[in-house]
Formats: C-alpha cells, structure tokens, sequence
C-alpha cells in the first residue's frame, strides 16, 4: 500500500544485487511510494547480478560504479542528477564486504592488506560519497542519506571479525560528516542498525541461521526482516524525519537492548538440561 510519502523525490540505491538485498527491497518501496531512482553496483556485480531486471521493473537507470573510486562516484551523482532532471533527494549506502572473513582469517590473524580494503569497501566509501555528493552539490537541501550498519559496532560478535570494524567507523562517518552537511546543506546523516537479515552475503556466513534464531529470541518484537527494513528507509528518505540526523537507529526489534529474554532463557536452560548428569553435574565434552 502506497502512501506517496516520497512523491517527487529523487533518489540513488547503492548495493542491489538481487531479491534478496535490503536494496533491493528499498528500491522497490521507494518507487512505489512515489520516488524515481537510479542503481549503482560494482560492475561485476551488475553482470553477475539481476539488478537489470530491477531496473527495467522500476524504469530505473543502472549506473555501474565501484564505490571504492571517487572518480566513479563523481560519475553515479553527475548521471543520476542529470537523468532524474534535478538534485537528488534521498541516498542509500547498502555496501560491505570482507575479504578477512571471506578468507577466514581470525580477528587476531587479520591480513592487514584485506583490512584496508574491508574498510575502505564497508566504510570509507561512505564518506566519499558524502564528499562527492557534497562538492557537487548534488544533494538537494534537506535530503536524507543512510547507511545500513549493525550492532557489531558497539558488541562483539564471533565471527564478525573486521566488519566490525568496519560498521564502527560507518557510524563515525555519519556523526561527523553529518554535522558538517547539516549546518550548511541542511542534508541529514544517518546509519539504521539492521537485525541480522538472510541476504546473499549474510546466507554464506558459517553460523548465519544460529545467531538469527538467537537474535529473534532476544528481541521482544523479533528480527526486522528486509522488507521492514525498506520501510524504515523510506521513513528516513521522507519529510517525517526532517529533523533526524547524526544519528544511529536501531532496527532490530529491541534487540540492542536487552541483556537477557524468556524465550532465550529458555532455550539455554533446555540446552543445559541436555548436558548434566542425574546428579546436576555439567558434562563437558
């Protein structure tokens, strides 16, 4: 159901690969609810991917960009102002990648090399586009930019590895960044801390479907799934937020606020159960 809550509005997505990418999901509410948009991936990722078929769906044009090179991201603004007829109200950054963790190398045995490039990828792109966006003047006054962070960036989480990182230095960028593009743009800055969502990057995560479980049953409200979570942007993208930046939402529900739940108790007691002797004791191994 449309609301036409970004009628008129102009926008650029960052990161749809396919169906399963909170871009994806993102893209398709914001057209609906009245925006027109362009598409911006890495090039193999436009090959390898189905954003052609998004595109062709929503009467959007794709503009192929590594998000890594400023000369690239000078192009995506440029083109997009140029075919959307005007400055650009709303953005997603819907980027990260680990090489580390895609290597499996340990938190304490990091390649320094794929550390830069996590960084670069997950987080540095994102004050470059907030810097080239800036120059140009592409980002209309009171427009909206967010990225998509987790809450690794404030707890650790195994496995997470430097994407947490990563996450850390994204929120950074979106607190100092922002306040300079708020003073004088009037444009807000911000990240939405996103449950843990099953797309094609978290579905090739060792453990991915244990910490979603674990996640829905710390949450009173369970996890935000992709398509709540594109709600949640088009209410950022919107004039009902005009005075939200710098900030980090949490979309996870209430998951970053808990220390312990019932249903998580209990699942941790039923598991105790199974590892003790008739006397109490707790077997190990």
């Amino acid at each position: 159901m449309s609301h036409n809550l970004l009628k008129g509005k102009r926008g650029i997505i960052f990161g749809a690969l396919n169906d399963m990418s909170i871009a994806w999901k993102v893209a398709e509410r914001a057209v609906e609810e009245g925006a027109t948009i362009t598409l911006s991936n890495t090039p193999i990722a436009v090959r390898m991917g189905q954003v052609d078929a998004l595109a062709e769906k929503l009467n959007a044009q794709v503009i192929p960009a590594d998000a890594t090179s400023v000369e690239d991201l000078e192009t995506v603004f440029a083109k997009s102002v140029e075919i959307l007829g005007g400055k650009i109200d709303f953005v997603l950054h819907s980027i990260g990648m680990s090489p580390n963790v895609r290597k499996k190398r340990t938190y304490d045995d990091l390649d320094y090399g794929m550390l830069e490039k996590t960084l670069d990828i997950s987080a540095i792109s994102f004050h470059k586009m907030l810097q080239v966006a800036k120059k140009q003047d592409a980002i209309a006054e009171n427009g909206s930019v967010v990225a998509l962070s987790y809450v690794a960036a404030q707890r650790t989480f195994f496995g997470y590895n430097d994407m947490a990182d990563a996450k850390s230095l994204l929120e950074s960028i979106a607190r100092s960044f922002g306040y300079i593009y708020g003073r004088e743009k009037g444009v807000r800055v911000n990240t939405i801390s996103q449950s843990p969502t099953m797309t094609t990057a978290g579905s090739g995560v060792k453990g991915m479907e244990h910490l979603m479980d674990f996640s829905n049953k710390m949450s009173p409200l369970g996890n935000a799934n992709a398509d709540e979570c594109a709600d949640y942007c088009v209410m950022m993208f919107s004039d009902f937020t005009r005075k939200v930046t710098m900030q980090n939402l949490y979309h996870d529900g209430g998951f970053s606020s808990m220390g312990m739940s019932l249903r998580a108790m209990n699942q941790y007691s039923k598991g105790l159960e199974e590892y003790t002797d008739e006397n109490g004791h707790i077997i190990y191994g």
